[in-house]
């Protein structure tokens, strides 16, 4: 993964208006949205939800910097590339297989999906490379849909697939190719039922944009950017840790937990600060102390207790 360059794109504030629907206009209104999207890649439709009680009192993120300054290979490498280079792509219709070792497995509808508790969580991001972001996210919680399919008690790990579309996604076509695919990612399945963790089908009160990972996408707010898998597919319960991308690629770089630690460099770069993307100013000027877990300690440092987190970084 790149080291930090500073964004192309100049900030500007955009803080849209929520509107509020009853639970059945939003689900027609919504769906029929997307499914009108379809074939015009990059349009966003209007997701209201209501505000839940996850939020972090901090300037949001310009919606410019949110939707333009990113990482999607599958897109290109460059942080402009997913959003110059996205508009071929098509997410919708669109399934997720949820199998594995589960008593239920079951493929669902983006429609079905959307009929999950939505609401908008307000999240830190920290990317790896040392940058970090607050982010209005409207999603569900990944463990209402872990509910649906009944994980066996066997089952100790979730992993995540992301969908491979070479026709549509340039970053997965041609002689070079910067990554294996599909990505891959995975939680133990007490991470990805903790209620920190959702999946996002929105930001910014609109659905997400292909560059952003739409239709769906995992975030969790505790651990670095390139944890929250986009576009997913499959979502598969398993008894051993799953592969994921990075951890294949570079395991002495990037490693299966990925918490946020501010103790534990990089290899190649400090982790103790981070730069905040948007809000003007000379590069550098939005530095800040990076905080253990993203600022989320008091949530989740319990998942690890015992853990040597150098170790299992």
């Amino acid at each position: 993964m790149p080291a930090y360059r500073p964004p192309r794109i100049a900030p500007s504030e955009i803080t849209p208006e929520r509107c509020f629907l009853s639970r059945r206009t939003f689900l027609a209104t919504t769906a029929g949205a997307l499914l009108g999207a379809g074939a015009g890649a990059a349009q966003a439709a209007a997701l209201a939800a209501p505000k839940g009680k996850y939020t972090v009192d901090e300037d949001l993120t310009p919606e410019a910097d949110v939707t333009g300054y990113n990482n999607f290979y599958e897109f290109g490498t460059g942080k402009a590339d997913p959003a110059a280079n996205s508009d071929a792509f098509k997410p919708t219709p669109w399934t997720v297989k949820v199998d594995g070792l589960v008593a239920k497995p079951k493929e669902f509808g983006l429609e079905e999906l959307l009929a999950l508790p939505l609401e908008e969580r307000v999240y830190r991001m920290r990317c790896v490379e040392a940058w970090s972001m607050v982010i209005p996210w409207t999603g569900f919680p990944l463990a209402a849909l872990l509910d649906k399919v009944e994980p066996l008690g066997s089952a100790k790990y979730v992993s995540f697939e992301t969908v491979v579309r070479p026709e549509q996604m340039p970053g997965q076509s041609g002689f070079f190719q910067p990554l294996p695919w599909p990505y891959r990612e995975g939680l133990r399945l007490d991470e990805a039922r903790h209620p920190l963790t959702i999946l996002s089908v929105g930001v910014y009160g609109k659905t997400l944009p292909n560059q952003n990972g739409a239709p769906i996408r995992l975030v969790t707010p505790w651990k670095y950017g390139f944890k929250g898998i986009k576009s997913i597919v499959r979502i598969s319960l398993t008894e051993t840790p799953p592969p994921s991308t990075w951890n294949l690629s570079a395991p002495t770089e990037y490693g299966f937990y990925a918490n946020v630690n501010p103790a534990v460099d990089h290899p190649r770069w400090s982790q103790a600060t981070e730069n905040r993307i948007g809000g003007g100013g000379f590069f550098g000027a939005n530095r800040r102390d990076t905080l253990p877990f993203n600022g989320y300690a008091d949530e989740v440092a319990g998942l690890y207790a015992g853990m040597d987190l150098k170790a299992n970084f």
